[in-house]
């Protein structure tokens, strides 16, 4: 048996199985072997039913049979009962006022079941007990849970896989057994080298698999799974260091600014810059001086003045001329080329685009330098002909045309900027905002025809924790914008739970009353069809709107916005808020993040368990806008503490980067930011948490980067990993 060879070939696997294991993503032996166990189940404690004594705390697995619902005889309670039974015996059990669990559970039904055992010998019971359901019981439950041999003794845990319908766990395990019984692994070569396995004690190919699949101590299972952790961070690093050297390798522009060139354009505006944006304009125009192009990622909260950072180092590169020798259009090399330096501004949605395009004109305006804007839906320029204070609609011709000839120095707009028409002269300087996987090969496509790579800077108010930034964004500096500009109010953040609504609903209408304006967030709701899915999340949003139009805010008008609108609907709600045409907006959690109403100064979000910390965060920087006091309302119908302690953080943390290490702590990095942004599986994912394997990780992957010959010709197999990691993250 091979590692490539197809499971079909060695394995009877009908239709359904197939269709089963497609879903997965496992075709051949060495897939079947990388779908790796979710979790173990400890056996150890797990008692025979047979076994069973009064006044015992017992943990049985079992199915479930003769479940029903009575009442009892004398008090005329109801209770629910019925039994387990695990191969050894059967023993009943019995659930007293909770005539409900009868129904939630059924006959056959595999389960895990922690409770006491009761009542007298002969008649025994396990009274109110806690269920687990389960997809299958542990493997082999009679030959390995109940043997009691010698040979046995270590085997206390067995492996538990992700499953989907038409495959079990136990399927996985006993086929991942007779893989190893037919010889594979004697031909499985390992692609991590000796030398840093050995460096950081880890379990080579062979023996990881055996541990990982077939443990027979906790710490062998732990072990290989660090070593499979390890190897997947390891490649997304060794793809980010190809990735960085790639851009090192490129020619770039330097720009060349004076500091007190830089101080006039500052000095002009309404604030004073915090030290944070002070150090972080200075890190970036250092950066445009070197002869490689810069990488960076800027992390702030909403409202710490990322805007600001990029237009002054816009400003920087746009009153900068090309260097000396580059060919104009005629062919011909002069001193000074026509136009000056350009930058190219990308934000996710229209309404963003158009904000951005907005703030830039305030920061310009005062200078002769046009600014366009290109959408799906049109084209802008500022200044206008006719009025040099305001920007007037232009074709999309036109603007392509002065793009091309370098007369707009600055052009902002969505993905519409990566089409092919959209040719720059002498693009510098590329911002990206909140579009982190934007990589190498959408820089070279929005500098077609030219052979330097831009430098590029990449924003986002999502907090992200030290491991994953590290991780994710390991081709990028990270600079931190961790202070916000004076003036700005902390936002008074409660938590409201059962009952609590009304004092809520009082605070909004008097603050409603002064002249200010409020969101009301409903959650999102997941559902495995997208259709469903949306259907969902409208209903939530207009059934809400209308409750409050008629109960809470009766004379106050409330608009709805919510996905599925056309970006021209979104914009006339939006724009309607912004003129305070509204006091209300009611909307999912796809309103864009961003969106800058200084007068709304209330944010209600329903349902807050749903989402996570950092996504509660970002949702309430939208009232931190203005001057006013913001006020946050975390609603949740949740009485469970670990919903409450998770919630307490976003009280307590001071900060949106303190909230993202919480987020990861409480939900996982998987939920926090997505495999599918991440190229990272659930294992990966647990492995951010820890910091030193990251660092590891990242710098085993730069010194083979670094180090020639070509990575290719020495580790074919990494090589070919990375290769295949590269094509799933980098968009074309």
């Amino acid at each position: 048996m091979k590692p490539t060879d197809l499971l079909t070939a060695h394995f009877r696997v009908d239709a359904p199985h197939q269709k089963a294991l497609k879903k997965l993503g496992i075709a051949t032996v060495a897939d079947l072997l990388m779908h790796l166990p979710a979790r173990y189940e400890d056996v150890s404690d797990i008692q025979s039913v047979g076994g069973l004594q009064k006044d015992q705390e017992a943990i049985v697995f079992g199915q479930l049979s003769g479940l029903k619902l009575r009442k009892a005889w004398k008090s005329k309670r109801p209770i629910a009962e019925g039994y387990i039974e695990d191969g050894s015996a059967k023993i009943k059990i019995m659930w007293f006022n909770q005539p409900y669990l009868a129904k939630m559970y059924s006959d056959g039904m595999y389960v895990k079941l922690v409770g006491k055992v009761t009542g007298s010998d002969g008649k025994l019971y396990i009274a109110n007990p806690e269920v687990e359901k389960l997809d299958a019981l542990p493997i082999d439950r009679h030959d390995s849970i109940f043997k009691g041999t010698d040979a046995n003794m270590d085997e206390t845990i067995y492996p538990v896989y992700r499953e989907t319908k038409g495959v079990t766990s136990k399927w996985f395990y006993h086929t991942a057994l007779k893989c190893f019984e037919a010889g594979v692994l004697e031909t499985m070569t390992d692609p991590i080298p000796l030398s840093i396995l050995e460096k950081y004690k880890l379990p080579v190919l062979k023996t990881a698999l055996v541990w990982i699949h077939s443990p027979k101590k906790a710490e062998h299972a732990q072990s290989a799974r660090k070593r499979f952790a390890f190897e997947e961070v390891f490649y997304i690093q060794t793809q980010k260091a190809i990735d960085r050297a790639m851009v090192s390798a490129a020619s770039t522009y330097q720009v060349n600014t004076d500091p007190k060139h830089l101080k006039q354009f500052t000095d002009r505006f309404p604030f004073e810059l915090t030290e944070a944006q002070t150090t972080s304009i200075a890190s970036i125009i250092d950066s445009f001086t070197k002869n490689h192009a810069m990488s960076r990622l800027l992390e702030g909260d909403v409202g710490s003045g990322k805007t600001a950072v990029a237009a002054t180092t816009a400003y920087a590169v746009a009153t900068s001329r090309p260097p000396e020798g580059i060919k104009s259009e005629s062919g011909k090399v002069s001193d000074l080329a026509f136009g000056n330096l350009q930058v190219a501004y990308m934000a996710p949605t229209e309404i963003l685009a158009k904000q951005h395009f907005e703030s830039f004109i305030e920061y310009f305006k005062h200078l002769p330098i046009n600014i366009g804007l290109i959408t799906g839906s049109g084209c802008q320029k500022f200044p206008s002909k006719s009025n040099p204070n305001k920007p007037t609609p232009i074709s999309r011709a036109q603007l392509l045309k002065w793009v091309k000839n370098g007369e707009v120095p600055i052009l902002i707009g969505t993905h519409a900027l990566i089409y092919k028409s959209v040719e720059f002269k002498h693009l510098a300087y590329v911002i990206i905002d909140e579009q982190h996987r934007f990589g190498t090969n959408q820089r070279k496509q929005l500098a077609k025809k030219d052979a330097r790579m831009p430098h590029l800077l990449s924003m986002t108010a999502t907090p992200i924790p030290r491991t994953l930034a590290l991780t994710i964004y390991g081709d990028l500096d990270i600079t931190l914008l961790d202070q916000m500009p004076a003036g700005r109010k902390p936002i008074i953040t409660e938590i409201i739970g059962p009952g609590q609504s009304a004092k809520m609903y009082e605070h909004v209408r008097s603050e409603l009353q002064s002249g200010r304006q409020a969101y009301v967030i409903c959650p999102r709701i997941e559902e495995p069809d997208p259709d469903k899915q949306t259907a969902l999340q409208l209903k939530s949003v207009v059934a809400e709107a209308k409750r409050l139009a008629t109960t809470e805010f009766r004379d106050y008008t409330i608009g709805v916005m919510h996905g599925k609108m056309t970006p021209a609907d979104k914009d006339k709600v939006m724009k309607e808020f912004a003129e305070h045409q509204l006091d209300i907006l009611v909307a999912t959690s796809v309103v864009e993040v961003g969106v800058n109403v200084p007068n709304a100064t209330n944010i209600i979000i329903e349902g807050a368990e749903r989402f996570g910390l950092s996504q509660l965060h970002q949702l309430r920087g939208r009232v931190v806008r203005g001057t006013h006091q913001p006020y946050c309302f975390a609603v949740t119908d949740s009485k469970g503490d670990k919903t409450k302690e998770r919630l307490k953080a976003l009280v307590t943390a001071k900060n949106g980067f303190e909230l993202a290490e919480h987020d990861l702590n409480f939900r996982g990095s998987g939920e926090l930011y997505g495999q599918k942004q991440s190229g990272l599986s659930d294992l990966g994912m647990e492995a951010i948490k820890n910091l030193k394997l990251v660092e590891a990780a990242r710098t085993e992957a730069q010194h083979l980067v670094a180090t020639p010959p070509h990575i290719a010709k020495d580790f074919p197999l990494i090589a070919e990993r990375v290769a295949k990691l590269g094509e799933s993250l980098h968009m074309e």
